[in-house]
Order: structure tokens, then C-alpha cells, then sequence
């Protein structure tokens, strides 16, 4: 028989890189108890990495050594896993779409879960909860037209929407204006704005 700390690295090696690993996952395996402890274990030995408190994710074996997974598939491992909606921060959004030349240093996310932390190896990686209105449209050019605007703030936000009306398709920007009522006064001003002249 398997002993269960082999169990539960068959089980880590078979999911998608950065899948996060927890323990009530483990439970077909054996007793809460035990499985915490292998976890524990596993983590002690540089088999697995812990990225925070009951979280724990496999490293990634490359012919130049181990690493942590990337940051990008461990996020989308964590929503899709919890059930919560987590997408890029306002200036990472801002800078994506060309609206500021400054590069995030830090990995920040917005999420409708609780404001956390987790480490992936070297890099911390912090979840902020925001606002409903500023995770409408994950995964999509318009929800980071609503992020870069958010974190740009009235005063820039006129601005970026006309240089935004003559980068992205019509269609994400009639996007952005079919969400008005769901977004704070300013930004739903600006917005209109922008589909009165469009």
C-alpha cells in the first residue's frame, strides 16, 4: 500500500500547474489530521510550497531546477477552486491597456473573497476585496477598461476614455456603457459622455 504522503503527490501531479492544494480536497486519502501533517511534512522536505495558510501549491520542475508555478495560473486555480472572482488590479489594467507606462511591481488582485496574502516562492501575491462593480466582465477588455478607470479616479478618467474610444472596438466600449448603472456616478458620467459623442 501507498503511504499517504505518495498519495497525495500523485494527486498534487495530476492537477494543472498552480493548482492550489488544500487539505478538505485530501480527505479521500485519509483523516484531516493525517493530511495536515504530510502536508506539513511534504512542505518541510521542498516538496510542496506552502503559499499561505492551509494553501499549498506543487513547484514546478524545469530541466533548470524547481520553481513556484506561475503567479497567473495559481490565481485562476484559487477562483476557479473558492468559487470567487479575482482579476487583475487597476494599474496592472490601466497598463495593459496602454493608459500609463508605470509596471506594477507588486502581483495585486482584486477578488469578492476576503483581502489576503499568499507567497508563491519568492513573490507575495495579495488579494484586496473589492467592490462588485469593479469585477464586472472578468477575463474581458471592457472589465479592465472599469478597473483602469477605478484606480485612474475622476480626475484622469476623461482623458483615458478618449484615448481608450480610439484603441479598443466599439463593442467593448458599448460594453463598458451597457454596465452605467452599476458604476459610481463619475465614471457612469464619463462613460455616457463618451456614447453621447460616439
Amino acid at each position: 500500500m501507498q503511504t499517504l504522503a505518495k498519495q497525495v503527490l500523485e494527486h498534487a501531479s495530476r492537477l494543472p500547474e498552480g493548482t492550489p492544494l488544500v487539505a478538505k480536497e485530501l480527505l479521500h486519502l485519509g483523516n484531516r489530521a493525517a493530511v495536515d501533517q504530510v502536508l506539513s511534512r511534504l512542505v518541510g522536505r521542498g516538496t510542496l510550497l506552502r503559499a499561505g495558510r492551509g494553501i499549498y501549491v506543487l513547484p514546478v520542475e524545469s530541466r533548470f531546477g524547481s520553481r513556484a508555478p506561475s503567479t497567473l495560473k495559481m490565481v485562476e486555480g484559487l477562483a476557479s477552486q473558492r468559487g470567487e472572482t479575482i482579476v487583475s488590479h487597476g494599474a496592472a489594467a490601466a497598463n495593459a491597456l496602454g493608459l500609463t507606462t508605470q509596471v506594477p511591481m507588486r502581483a495585486v488582485y482584486l477578488t469578492s473573497g476576503r483581502s489576503r496574502q499568499l507567497k508563491l516562492g519568492a513573490q507575495t501575491v495579495e488579494f484586496r476585496h473589492a467592490p462588485i462593480w469593479q469585477l464586472i466582465f472578468p477575463g474581458r477588455a471592457a472589465g479592465d477598461v472599469v478597473r483602469a478607470l477605478a484606480w485612474l479616479g475622476p480626475e484622469k478618467a476623461g482623458e483615458a476614455i478618449r484615448k481608450l474610444s480610439a484603441k479598443l472596438p466599439a463593442a467593448e466600449l458599448k460594453e463598458v456603457a451597457s454596465a452605467r448603472a452599476r458604476l459610481p456616478t463619475w465614471m457612469a458620467q464619463e462613460v455616457s459622455a463618451l456614447v453621447a459623442h460616439g
